[in-house]
């Protein structure tokens, strides 16, 4: 596994819309106090072209424009961590063109979460790359950085810290007014553990370790049989790690659910799977009246392996900063887990 340099003072930090853009003065503020935030903790920021741009169609530029803006921060020295700006819809359009060797050669790491999947799953199973799931950039630009911020920004610089369950997360969204908004901390983190038998047991830990792979299902599903879908070649050089598979959805349904995990699944996708945790769902429904642990459990039970619901990972913040590739170890018990991550 290849683990980019650290970020280090002296380097730079850059961002690019992989995705969409901003757009008006609310998002402008936004970025603005990221770089801000950054500057003041001795990091330069570089910016594309494309992070101030948006269209109504939902994409900062066409996709060989995103592609080549990428291109050009990848082959800067002098940056050592990449950003998308935001999420959106549309990245795996920037797939077709992008230049995994120029990565490969400039090895850096790359971050985000939600549609960003469509990058940092690819880099880390086509290139051997260890890549990190965590905020988009401009969730940087709040104007007190919540700690797990903080503790995305000390795993980059090559702390291997344990990260611990927060006591409160953010349930649902909310207008941005000032740009600077903080999350809006509500509800009480509960992580749940789901044993092999389908039983309910948050007194009994969960104690899974193996090599941690995933991202958003809602893009995951799209890659499987492409040629960006190297899912196989990957989990089998690592199949004496194991996979912990980390997984969350952001408006999934629960048939929507059940096919993609199936389509994962059939595909051969958890061949060697250790464990499963997912993320707090952002916009899960059901026509069926099927609760999310049904849903997950309804493809996933016959495996017979221990599974985490509602972890840190994903939509709902605050979030894990997630090393894609590096060996975990995840415990769970009494609705609260940890995870610490061994970059070898």
């Amino acid at each position: 596994m290849i683990y980019p340099a650290n970020l280090e003072k002296g380097f730079n930090i850059g961002v690019t819309a992989t995705s969409d853009g901003f757009e008006g003065e609310v998002d402008f503020r936004r970025l603005n106090n990221a770089i801000k935030h950054f500057e003041g903790r001795g990091y330069q920021v570089i910016t594309t072209p494309n992070v101030r741009t948006s269209d109504k169609k939902g994409r900062s530029s066409d996709a060989r424009t995103r592609a080549k803006e990428m291109l050009d921060i990848i082959k800067d020295p002098k940056i050592r961590a990449i950003f998308a700006a935001s999420g959106g819809d549309f990245l795996v359009e920037m797939l077709s063109y992008l230049d995994y060797e120029a990565l490969k050669d400039n090895p850096k790491w790359v971050q985000g979460f939600s549609d960003t999947t469509g990058l940092t799953y690819t880099i880390t199973t086509i290139l051997d790359m260890a890549t990190i799931y965590s905020y988009n950039f401009s969730t940087f630009g709040m104007e007190n950085w919540h700690r797990s911020l903080s503790d995305n920004l000390l795993i980059l610089e090559g702390n291997d810290i344990v990260q611990s369950s927060y006591a409160l997360y953010q349930d649902g969204y909310y207008d941005r007014v000032t740009g600077i908004e903080e999350f809006v901390l509500e509800k009480e983190v509960e992580w749940k553990n789901l044993l092999p038998k389908g039983e309910n047991d948050d007194n009994h830990e969960i104690n899974i370790q193996g090599r941690m792979l995933g991202g958003c299902l809602d893009v995951l599903q799209v890659l499987v049989g492409t040629r960006f879908d190297n899912t196989a070649r990957f989990i089998e050089k690592y199949r004496d790690d194991g996979i912990l598979w980390f997984l969350e959805s952001f408006d999934l349904n629960s048939e929507s659910m059940v096919r993609a995990l199936w389509q994962l699944k059939e595909a051969g996708w958890f061949k060697n799977a250790r464990g499963f945790i997912f993320g707090r769902p952002a916009l899960y429904k059901s026509d069926y009246e099927i609760s999310y642990e049904e849903t997950v459990y309804s493809v996933l039970g016959e495996l017979g392996l221990p599974i985490i619901l509602e972890a840190d990972i994903g939509h709902k913040h605050p979030q894990f900063t997630i090393i894609n590739g590096a060996l975990a170890t995840v415990k769970c018990k009494n609705k609260k887990g940890t995870i610490i991550f061994e970059r070898r």
